[in-house]
């Protein structure tokens, strides 16, 4: 095959499965290497963009997925009759940023960290796909372990939870690191210049 068979090829499988694909399974698929399908889907990737037709494709951590673009949603919708989706509550969201910062997490760390029973807000959240049981902790009880999903990634427009924003008691512990190094500098360049 071409490389162009192999983009068609691509396409044709995201187009198919309707969920995203990983680069493994697509290499065993097409008979490649997992570098190869990264580069074909990068080549297909620009493909669609420049087109500029109304799907594009995403990538999300190793895996990728064919997507409608933004501007066609409420087209699709009417066409699907599907109702708008509700915003996520506050409650939702921040459950959602627990798990994402520190997946795996138990229901016990979520609960922890709030303050109060997150059950229904875990079980909104696993039927919207935005989270999944991950396995279990290997301590007495054997509590399930809880994860984002690729729809997450796609839902907040990443490729992967390496592109979150860092959380602000980072920033902090950041810029005192950074403030700790100019003052040493700072102290190193006095003693130098004595």
């Amino acid at each position: 095959m071409e490389i162009k068979e192999y983009r068609a090829a691509i396409e044709a499988i995201l187009f198919a499965n309707g969920e995203p694909v990983s680069a493994e399974r697509l290499a065993e698929v097409l008979e490649l290497d997992e570098e190869t399908v990264h580069r074909i889907a990068a080549d297909l990737m620009s493909e669609l963009l420049a087109r500029g037709g109304g799907i594009y494709m995403v990538k999300l951590d190793d895996q990728y997925q064919l997507c409608t673009r933004k501007e066609y949603a409420d087209a699709v919708r009417r066409s699907l009759d599907i109702r708008r989706n509700t915003p996520l509550s506050q409650a939702a969201m921040e459950v959602l940023a627990i798990v994402a910062y520190n997946q795996p997490v138990t229901k016990a760390f979520i609960e922890q960290v709030r303050g109060v029973d997150c059950s229904a807000v875990i079980q909104g959240l696993m039927q919207k796909n935005l989270i999944e049981e991950k396995g279990r902790l290997e301590l007495p009880g054997r509590p399930l372990l809880y994860g984002t999903t690729p729809v997450f990634l796609r839902c907040f427009g990443v490729s992967g939870l390496q592109e979150l924003p860092p959380l602000p008691q980072k920033e902090e512990e950041a810029r005192m690191v950074e403030t700790t190094l100019e003052e040493i500098i700072e102290q190193t360049e006095e003693a130098t210049e004595e």
